[in-house]
Formats: C-alpha cells, sequence, structure tokens
C-alpha cells in the first residue's frame, strides 16, 4: 500500500512538472508576437509612411506661398518678412520629420 502511494505521488509529480513545463512554453510562444502588438506596429508604420508621403508637397506649398508672398509684396517690409520667416519654418518643419524618419529607421535596424 505505501508503495502504490508512493508511485502515486511521482507520478502526479511527473505530470505536473511536464504540464507546467508545456504551459510556460507554450505562453512564451505567445508572448513573442502578441496580435495586438502586431497590430498596432503595423498601424504606426502605416501612418508614418503617411505622414511621410504628406510632408513632400505640404513642404513644396508652404514653400511656394512664401516665395510667393515675397514676391507679390510690392515692397512691404512685413509680407517680405512673413514670407521668408514661412520659408524657413517650413523648411525646418520638413527637415525635422526627415531627420525624425531617420532615427526612427537607425532605432528600428537596430532592433
Amino acid at each position: 500500500m505505501k508503495k502504490r502511494k508512493i508511485y502515486l505521488i511521482s507520478f502526479i509529480l511527473i505530470l505536473s512538472v511536464i504540464l507546467i513545463n508545456t504551459l510556460l512554453t507554450t505562453i512564451s510562444l505567445c508572448a513573442i508576437t502578441p496580435k495586438l502588438v502586431s497590430t498596432l506596429e503595423k498601424a504606426f508604420e502605416s501612418i508614418e509612411s503617411w505622414l511621410i508621403k504628406l510632408a513632400t508637397p505640404m513642404a513644396a506649398v508652404a514653400i511656394g506661398s512664401g516665395l510667393f508672398m515675397q514676391k507679390f509684396s510690392f515692397g512691404d517690409e512685413e509680407k517680405i518678412r512673413m514670407g521668408k520667416k514661412l520659408v524657413k519654418t517650413s523648411l525646418f518643419a520638413y527637415a525635422f520629420i526627415l531627420v525624425i524618419d531617420l532615427v526612427l529607421s537607425a532605432i528600428e535596424s537596430l532592433i
């Protein structure tokens, strides 16, 4: 009777170790790429690509508006200053967007 009890306890212990090992392996495999994280990652990548695609024409329109404002100011110093400021800020914003894209690409390649 005592021997049977030892076998039963040993069997339950071995079975529980195998079950825990299987559960931990399954959990770790599921944690590699959860669906929600991969979905959010794809969404942020598409948003980033749309921002880059829209930034170029927006910068071109802003620079063109600033240059036309300078050209057709008819000597008004305030319009000339405003046109220069518009050109400078749009160039700075476009360069900032490109630098952020470059930094994010570098970080992504390291990960």
